[in-house]
């Protein structure tokens, strides 16, 4: 007998100092996530000019205390084609989220938990997707390639 499961409402994502997952946490209208991460535009093909699609964004994420997405800031720093000519772009890119992150009132930084939500901005799907694979079930942060799944404790693969 197959047992059916299905992907929590609300998907835990455990504090990491250091980490992936070290801009996450609480503050005084709800929870927020930040992260720098590189992506390309949704269905993009790696050939000659790579360097100058995959771009580097710092964004915030913000949702209400019991997880449900409220809005995004997302901006986005340079491509990698600027990082390898002058090496500003990850500064600027950090420089940018510490901003963002201390604009958050009573902000501390601990584990999570929130509903499944995504955006496309600049044609890179942003968000938390879910879904089921041959009986697995999943969640991916987009477009960090943070995987969660059972025992849905917090801890991620990439």
């Amino acid at each position: 007998m197959v047992c059916a499961m299905a992907v929590p409402g609300l998907i835990p994502i455990a504090y990491e100092p250091h980490g992936r997952t070290e801009a996450i946490g609480l503050y005084a209208d709800g929870q927020f996530l930040g992260s720098v991460s590189y992506a390309f535009p949704k269905g993009f093909r790696l050939d000659s000019g790579w360097e100058e699609h995959k771009r580097l964004y710092a964004v915030l994420h913000t949702f209400d205390a019991e997880g449900t997405y409220r809005d995004s800031r997302i901006w986005c720093a340079g491509t990698w084609a600027q990082q390898q000519r002058d090496g500003s772009v990850l500064a600027r890119a950090r420089a940018h989220l510490a901003t963002l992150l201390r604009s958050l009132p009573r902000r501390t930084y601990t584990d999570i938990a929130v509903r499944p939500f995504q955006l496309v901005v600049d044609g890179v799907l942003f968000g938390l997707v879910t879904g089921e694979d041959e009986d697995e079930l999943w969640a991916e942060l987009y477009p960090d390639n943070l995987g969660f799944g059972p025992p849905w404790d917090g801890s991620y693969d990439t």
